[in-house]
């Protein structure tokens, strides 16, 4: 079944088709397949877009086939080539794939990737698929038409005229290199102004401007797009020429009448000629047709009623050699000088308003009339209480009583005309109350001669009259706006007020301000301040609140000077408070009464602040328990000492105090370095002190003391600055002879002489033992004659015949140690001995030994 299979496959390898066009291909259905009546074939025909240089994937059936066969056909072929097939040993693909792309099978699938799409992939894929070649064998042929596209390139514009004339013809050409059709043409249009608009599409990649016009310059570009992308070409300037249109000409300032235009006398008129034109246009300006400037604006500065005439603006198109014109007529007038001017004032005391409205030169004279919701205070509009007999042509006046007056804003128009002017000119004046109160305040000059009192309300229309009155006759007239009262400094009354009237036409009745002047008060948070010494202290001041201000507060020590030390003083202050600070307070300078004052134009003020500085409490007293020499050279002293009530505290600190007492004789250095005797000196003398910081501390080590000096040792608890009882005054214990090193070392030392000594006396005893024979017996005991000690030496001889030996010297005082005589150990002295001579009586022996240290 499977060589039937294979024989069928590569029977339709070569089997030629009839061409059919699909998804852009020209491929043939393909003929009938003889296969057996069991057997049945499936057909697909599917269409896949490939992008050229992109990867693209042909599949082969929604499932693994247990064999498979691709092949291509090429477009406008019959050929059909083998690419890849599978006979269930694995894909083999055949050398035609190399011009397909790079062309893999997609892992456990029969689907075929190919990437770097070339152009050459483009035509037919067909896949047959074989499934249960075992059971009931299928066949599927799978058609694939690929259809590979091509991305289209950047394209570029053309003109057939890039800068064409008004109403001429010219086309547009948008040219590509690449891409697959059909192809959609976008055409653009930018302006100046950057604004992008889209004026054609289609699939021409021409366009034709039959009558260009001057909207048509800007920048133009053309966009390409197909199924694959979109690529816009670089834009290119159009610049149409045309012109020049009728010129139009601006005047400034711009008045318009019957007559045309018209400018007031002595003003500067400009006259500019603006026309369309491409390139610019040229200008020449003429006078009742006179040249007499060239270029688009032409100004006459002064203008006099001599320059009225036709001006006429000529411009030029250079490049295409056309011209265009335009006259206009300019009349000179001279109006009155500037807009009417309106204003109101009070009249009759402040008790009416009067309207005012001028509008002064010009010829004719203006015509003036107020208008508004007017109630004259008179039987004619405009008079005054005395009306002048012959009232000036340009001032027009209306008088109006202050009781039909709204207190609120009030607006009163005037309306003025002039031949000279196309249309009317008005002015208006509003009347209104000040927005606010009076206001009233005073100062004092600098240099402190005057106190000035000053009212205030500003705003309002017309102004209101302000007047003051106040105690002792200080008054002063009405004034507008603003009154100021002049007093001398000092000369104000403290406590009764000062009074500011104010009046308004507006108003039935005045306003009025008040001011009290007062003399400053100054308060302080303590009167009475205690502190330790040693401690910083602030005292302080602040000026309460009063409406006249006061001048700088300054502050007096408890001495009465000023607090200028900075070392001592420090002093922080602003307009309102001042406050002192005392540094490093010490109860005897600086307790006492501060004082801080202040005053202004009405009076002074000061308050007194006691300082009260105290003494730390007293620290409990300290006993001294020991004062010794540190070492055999007493030059240091060690202090130890106890605090009595330890456990209270109340102490910083601790003093070490020593003096100088008495001086023992000895050798001492002289000025010139030579040793010289010194006899004992006594007496008293200052004590020095060392502070010791530690409160915890209970010894202290003196060094640097004279050693021949005896001195006196005290301790003194400190708190703070409280100095307390000094403890009862020691002196050093004198050191031992030696500490234990040399009481050892004389000990030893001792003991071999008591032994040298000790070997000397057994020798002299040996060496008179005729002489002592007591003695001698006493220490070695009687001995048979022929036992006797031998004779060893002369000396021993003479000792033996001449008695006993002198030991002679004197000895040097010390400790003496006498051995008593005692009988001999032995029974009886030998008879062949002879007795001793002299008498018989106790040798006494002394042996002085003197123990000395270093």
């Amino acid at each position: 079944m499977v060589a039937q299979l294979l024989g069928l496959a590569f029977l339709y390898l070569t089997t030629s088709t009839d061409n059919f066009r699909a998804h852009g291909l020209s491929v043939e259905p393909t003929a009938p397949v003889k296969i057996s009546h069991d057997w049945e074939v499936v057909y697909h025909d599917t269409g896949v877009h490939g992008v050229l240089g992109k990867a693209v994937i042909l599949e082969c059936g929604p499932t693994v086939p247990d064999m498979y066969i691709w092949s291509f056909t090429r477009p406008g072929t019959d050929a059909i080539r083998a690419v890849v097939y599978n006979l269930g040993k694995g894909p083999r693909i055949q050398k035609l794939a190399e011009r397909l792309g790079q062309l893999t099978i997609i892992s456990n699938s029969a689907a075929v990737s190919i990437e770097k799409l070339p152009l050459a992939a483009h035509g037919l894929f067909t896949c047959q698929a074989f499934y249960d070649l075992e059971g009931q064998p299928k066949v599927y042929y799978y058609y694939v038409h690929l259809a590979v596209r091509v991305p289209v390139s950047k394209p570029y514009l053309l003109l057939s005229d890039a800068s064409p004339v008004e109403g001429s013809t010219m086309w547009m050409r948008c040219s590509l290199e690449n891409g697959t059709g059909p192809i959609q043409y976008l055409w653009q249009h930018e302006t100046r102004g950057g604004n992008v608009t889209a004026f054609a599409q289609g699939r021409a990649d021409i366009i034709n401007v039959t009558d260009v016009s001057r909207n048509h310059t800007g920048w133009y570009r053309c966009v390409a797009t197909n199924a694959v992308n979109s690529e816009s070409s670089n834009r290119l300037w159009l610049d149409t020429i045309f012109g020049p249109d009728i010129p139009r000409i601006d005047v400034t300032p711009f008045s318009f009448t019957e007559r045309g235009y018209s400018a007031l006398e002595r003003e500067t008129v400009s006259l500019l000629c603006q026309a369309q034109s491409n390139p610019a246009s040229q200008y020449v300006w003429f006078y009742n047709n006179s040249q007499v400037h060239t270029g688009p604006q032409y100004t006459i500065t002064k203008i006099l009623r001599m320059h009225t005439g036709d001006y006429a603006c000529l411009a030029q198109n250079t490049y295409l050699n056309t011209r265009s014109r335009k006259t206009i007529s300019l009349t000179v007038y001279y109006p009155p000088d500037g807009p009417p001017s309106c204003s109101v004032e009070p009249a009759l005391n402040h008790s009416s308003l009067r309207l005012l409205c001028s509008w002064p030169g010009g010829f004719p004279p203006p015509s003036l009339h107020w208008t508004g919701d007017l109630v004259p205070a008179g039987p004619g509009p405009g008079p005054d209480p005395d009306p002048d007999p012959d009232p000036d042509p340009d001032l027009h006046t209306l008088l109006l009583p202050s009781e039909r007056l709204s207190p609120n804003s009030s607006l009163f128009t005037c309306v003025g005309s002039h031949p000279a002017l196309g249309r009317q000119a008005e002015c208006s004046t509003r009347t209104h109350v000040p927005a606010s109160e009076p206001v009233c305040f005073a100062y004092v000059t600098n240099d402190k001669q005057h106190l000035i009192l000053s009212c205030s309300w500003s705003g309002g229309a017309p102004r209101a009259l302000l007047w003051w009155e106040g105690p002792g006759g200080h008054s002063k007239a009405g004034e507008e706006s603003s009154n100021v009262l002049v007093l001398g400094y000092g000369a104000a009354r403290s406590g009764e007020p000062y009074t500011c009237h104010a009046q308004h036409p507006l108003l039935a009745r005045p306003q009025t301000c008040r001011l009290t002047l007062e003399a400053p008060v100054l308060l302080t948070q303590r009167r009475r301040v205690s502190a330790y010494e040693g401690t910083d202290v602030q005292l302080t001041c602040n000026l309460r609140a009063n409406y006249l201000p006061a001048g700088d507060i300054t502050w007096l020590n408890n001495r009465g000077s000023d607090v200028r030390d900075p070392s001592k003083y420090t002093l922080l202050q602003t307009s309102a408070w001042a406050n002192l600070t005392v540094r490093d307070a010490d109860e005897t300078q600086d307790s006492g009464d501060y004082r801080c004052s202040t005053s202004n134009a009405v009076g002074g003020a000061e308050v007194n602040v006691t300082l009260v500085v105290k003494k730390h409490p007293a620290p409990p007293n300290v006993t001294l328990l020991r004062a010794a020499y540190v070492g055999p050279r007493r030059d240091q002293v060690q202090l130890e000492w106890r605090v009595e009530t330890e456990q209270d505290g109340g102490w910083t600190g601790f003093v070490s105090e020593h003096r100088w007492v008495s001086e023992r004789p000895g050798r001492r250095k002289s000025s010139n370095g030579s040793e010289e005797q010194n006899g004992e000196r006594t007496g008293l003398k200052d004590w020095y002190r060392t502070i010791i910081p530690d409160p915890d501390l209970r010894s202290h080590t003196v060094r640097g003391l004279t050693p021949t000096v005896t001195y006196q040792f005290r301790v003194t608890p400190v708190n703070h600055r409280t100095i307390g009882h000094p403890s009862a005054a020691k002196s050093p214990a004198e050191p031992g002879l030696s500490v234990y090193p040399a009481v050892i070392g004389a000990a030893i030392g001792g003991m071999l002489f008591a032994g040298v000594l000790t070997l000397l006396l057994l020798v002299f005893i040996i060496r008179n033992r005729n002489n002592n024979p007591r003695l001698h017996d006493l220490l070695f005991g009687s001995q048979h004659s022929q036992s006797r000690e031998n004779i060893n030496s002369p000396e021993d001889e003479v000792v033996r015949d001449g008695g006993p030996e002198d030991s002679g010297g004197p000895s040097s005082p010390g400790p003496a140690f006498a051995i008593p005589r005692a009988a001999s150990p032995l029974g009886a002295t030998p008879a062949s001995q002879a007795p001793p001579t002299g008498d018989d009586v106790p040798v006494s022996v002394t042996i002085t030994v003197q123990a000395t240290g270093s």
